[in-house]
């Protein structure tokens, strides 16, 4: 089958719709009736059915069910409401199930199916239909739209007055539909008295048939077809693909048919490949058997020549003719291992050659034939050899002599040269290197000589035919190996006399070169030193360095003395070269220093020295002036960074211990605060000092632990504390007098809070809150204390303050108060009754109160049902509230 381009498909079809939809817009009652049918073909699979295809459709149920039905899966539970927004959910879930299958909708979106849109209606139906119905028909390797019409043309051609060519004029005078049902059901229709100029009877008679005996619905009207100039293409399509449908079993049929027909193929197929394996297999044992005599064959060769060219046959034998061979052995194997597969995918008997002819027969007779060609092979080579042999001595005699003596051209005036008279240590070294190897190569040359000796002499033992002139150059060549070794003992002990005096000279430059590099370095650093840029921080830094400069000042007569001694051995290698007159090709070959670069550098040694003597005093001055600043800090920093911790530690004393009243503790704090604000000249002069020490870039400081912002900081938290510490004394003033709190009890709160304030940080934690409030005979449950817990610590950070401890216990005590008081007034009003009346309150209030009182309680009704009256409780719930008692 044919890929389906489905998107490229669609596109095209959008394109078609649009301008059929131009140009005969009659088409659209065509389409309303076929598409109308062929949904309710499949929806009353469903047990439903449409009537209006583009409003049916609008909440996008029937259509999730019609994609459910055709395609056999499950959509996306479907919304049920009737607003816009759910059908459009349905209607594009039902539009994304068809983009999932691979179909791309152009210009269709939910919102014009929702909206009845008629043209993007009938358009997305088409969509489906080419998609469910049309695409996967497949004939003679064609699919979709041409599949079809392939179809109908195979189907009708035998029929007279029928010629499918498309999807619309074909089929106006109906015998296209009439073939299509005698073709697979004759005893439904007597085709012969159909007549071509009768369309509406030919047309009514294959819808009415296809409808009665073939369930496809009737999709079209016979007078909409006849009266219109081309009929709608896709509304024939859609009813034709119906028949298609309908008739696929017959397709099944045929199919049938055409893998019987495969079979019978694939047994001739077979039973070929049998004949070829047989024709084949006995030509090749019959190479075989042609084959092997000749490669037994050893009957040699008197001549070289006649012995190569049968080695070129054989050659030409396994270049030539033996490769085909082979190839037609591996043929025949391939084929054999084909036909037994394709016989055991076919479930036929297993094929047995003929008699000899088995796959094992021709390994073994090809087993043979290479057995012969390797004994064949291995004569020839021998017999090669053994003619070889005379040639190879000879040549080889030849060859080694004509090395020989190549390597020995020019040796004797090589050994006679005195090159080494005017050479230097390193040269004679050289030479001698040269001469050693050159002995060590003469040794390895005794051995090619001896060969050429041997090979001399076994030429002679079998008579070689040119003896006289090999034994002739033989004699030449160890007369010159017996006058080079002479030579070569005298050129040895002339240079190892003149090694021996060189060597004197060089362990002299070897020494030297020894002491003037430490020397020299020792030089060069100094130099680095003195010159070299010193930053310190403290005295003692620069003490260090003082006196590692006057260490190094005492090393200097020693150093000087070094450098004469150096200087010597100098002058001692000149004394040597002017009395033997030794050929100095050079400088000292160990060393690049010279007695004139020493002497140079020493000299700058002693000026340098006097220099770093000055500038070590100076820098020593400035680093006293920088302690005399650190010291002069470090004296305040320590008085006021102490005096700092010991102020804040009274102010926590002072606001947690109870002596005097809280006015009397608030002038208390005043006069701390003042003391603190007049102690600032002492920060400022401190800051002084510190900018000081800044501008000399000083960075540490041992004789203190403070620094300028630890003291900054401190300030700052004190100036803070003392400040906090002031309000919250006046907060507990206001709290006081508005709560109409005591000294007493205010001294009271203070004792319990410091009591539970285990920690002494001047607040409690919940658990300290909770023990205190139970000493104090609270019965707690955890829902009152967490509800006690957000009215003291709103912000839930899980503490309490002393302020939010004072506000809580006045608190309770006021609400102890009130109730009291309302107790006592109740009795007053209600006299010996256990309620009150509204007229009481009147008699017993100024008019204003007491109308204000009856106002709120108009909502509660008194004991026995009495109306206006009010027990204790109803009157107190009246006046304060549920929470306020």
């Amino acid at each position: 089958m044919e890929h389906y381009d489905g998107e490229n498909d669609y596109m095209h079809q959008e394109d078609d719709w649009d301008r059929d939809m131009l140009l005969d817009p009659a088409w659209e009652k065509q389409q309303r009736k076929t598409f109308t049918a062929w949904c309710n073909s499949h929806l009353r699979k469903a047990g439903t059915q449409i009537v209006n295809i583009e409003e049916d459709f609008r909440d996008g149920l029937k259509l999730m069910l019609l994609l459910e039905v055709i395609s056999g899966e499950r959509l996306a539970k479907p919304e049920r409401g009737k607003m816009r927004v759910h059908k459009i959910s349905n209607v594009n879930k039902a539009l994304n199930f068809i983009t999932s299958k691979g179909v791309k909708l152009v210009s269709i979106g939910a919102e014009e199916i929702v909206d009845g849109n008629a043209k993007m209606t009938l358009g997305m139906i088409w969509t489906i239909i080419l998609r469910f119905a049309i695409q996967d028909i497949s004939v003679e390797e064609t699919s979709a739209k041409e599949g079809l019409l392939l179809w109908c043309q195979r189907k009708t051609a035998p029929y007279k007055n029928v010629n499918i060519q498309n999807f619309h004029i074909s089929w106006k005078d109906g015998l296209g539909f009439c073939a299509l049902i005698h073709r697979h059901r004759p005893e439904l229709i007597d085709y012969g008295k159909l007549r071509k100029d009768d369309p509406m009877t030919n047309l009514n008679t294959a819808f009415d048939v296809a409808e009665k005996y073939l369930d496809i619905p009737k999709m079209l009207d016979a007078e909409d077809i006849v009266g219109t100039a081309r009929p709608d293409e896709k509304a024939i399509m859609t009813y034709v693909s119906s028949f298609y449908h309908a008739f696929s079993g017959a397709q099944k049929a045929e199919t049938a048919a055409n893998r019987i027909c495969k079979v019978l193929a694939v047994n001739q197929e077979n039973e070929q490949l049998m004949e070829d394996y047989e024709k084949l297999a006995s030509d090749l044992l019959e190479w075989i058997r042609r084959t092997i005599p000749w490669l037994e064959n050893r009957l040699p060769e008197n001549t070289m020549q006649a012995m190569q060219q049968k080695l070129e046959d054989f050659r030409d034998y396994r270049r030539l003719h033996k490769p085909p061979k082979v190839q037609e052995k591996c043929q025949l194997e391939i084929n054999f291992n084909t036909l037994q597969t394709k016989l055991r995918l076919s479930n036929r008997p297993a094929f047995m050659p003929s008699e000899g002819k088995m796959v094992s027969d021709i390994n073994n007779a090809w087993g043979s034939l290479e057995g012969a060609e390797k004994g064949y092979e291995e004569w020839l080579l021998n017999e090669i050899r053994r003619l070889e042999r005379l040639d190879h001595l000879a040549e080889k005699f030849r060859q080694k002599a004509a090395i020989h003596e190549a390597w020995t051209e020019g040796k004797e005036d090589l050994l006679q040269k005195q090159d080494y008279e005017t050479a230097s240590l390193s040269e004679i070294k050289a030479l001698l290197k040269k001469h050693e190897a050159f002995e060590s190569d003469l040794a390895a040359h005794q051995d090619r000589v001896e060969q050429i000796a041997a090979i001399a002499q076994e030429l002679n033992e079998l008579d070689y035919y040119d003896s006289p002139s090999v034994n002739a150059r033989c004699q030449r060549i160890c007369d010159q190996w017996d006058a080079l070794g002479g030579m070569t003992v005298k050129r040895t002990e002339a240079l190892q006399r003149t090694e021996k005096l060189l060597e004197t000279i060089d362990q002299l430059y070897l020494e030297f070169a020894k002491r003037a590099a430490p020397f020299n370095n020792w030089m060069e650093g100094a130099m680095e030193d003195l010159q070299d840029t010193f930053i310190v921080h403290t005295i003692e830094e620069i003490q260090g360095l003082s006196s590692a400069h006057e260490q190094f000042k005492a090393t200097l007569p020693e150093a000087d003395k070094e450098r004469l001694s150096i200087l010597g051995i100098h002058n001692e290698i000149a004394k040597i070269v002017q009395t033997y007159h030794v050929n100095m090709a050079g400088n000292n070959p160990y060393t690049t220093i010279n007695p004139q670069e020493i002497n140079a550098k020493w000299d700058k040694v002693r000026q340098l020295v006097p220099q770093r003597d000055q500038a070590l005093i100076e820098e020593h001055a400035r680093q006293q002036n920088n302690e005399r600043l650190r010291r002069q800090f470090a004296t305040q920093a320590n008085v006021i960074g102490p005096w700092i911790q010991t102020k804040m530690e009274e102010i926590g004393r002072i606001s947690i211990e109870m002596h005097g009243t809280l006015e009397d503790q608030l002038t208390h704090l005043r006069q701390y605060e003042k003391s603190i604000v007049n102690y600032k000249p002492k920060i400022d002069q401190l800051e002084g000092d510190h900018q000081l020490i800044q501008e000399a870039l000083i960075f540490d400081n041992k004789h203190t632990n403070y620094t300028m912002e630890h003291i900054r900081v401190g300030w700052e938290q004190l100036l803070t504390t003392i400040a906090r510490t002031i309000n919250e004394i006046e907060n507990q003033i206001l709290t006081r007098d508005a709560k109409g709190i005591s000294q007493e009890q205010l001294n009271e709160f203070r004792a319990s809070f410091n009591h539970f304030d285990r920690k002494r940080t001047g607040i409690m934690d919940a658990e300290d809150f909770k023990t205190c409030l139970i000493s104090m005979g609270y019965n707690l449950g955890e829902n009152e204390f967490s509800r006690i817990m957000s009215t003291v610590d709103p912000n839930r950070m899980g503490i309490v303050t002393f302020q939010a401890f004072i506000d809580f216990m006045s608190r309770e005590t006021a609400d102890t108060d009130t109730a009291d008081q309302v107790m006592a007034s109740f009795k007053v009003l209600a006299g010996d009754k256990n309620y009150i009346l509204a007229d009481e309150l009147r008699r017993e209030l100024p008019p204003d109160q007491a109308e204000y009182c009856i106002a709120r309680m108009a909502p509660y009704t008194g004991p026995d049902g009495v109306p206006g009256a009010l027990d204790y409780m109803s009157f107190s719930t009246a006046l304060y509230g549920e929470s306020d008692l």
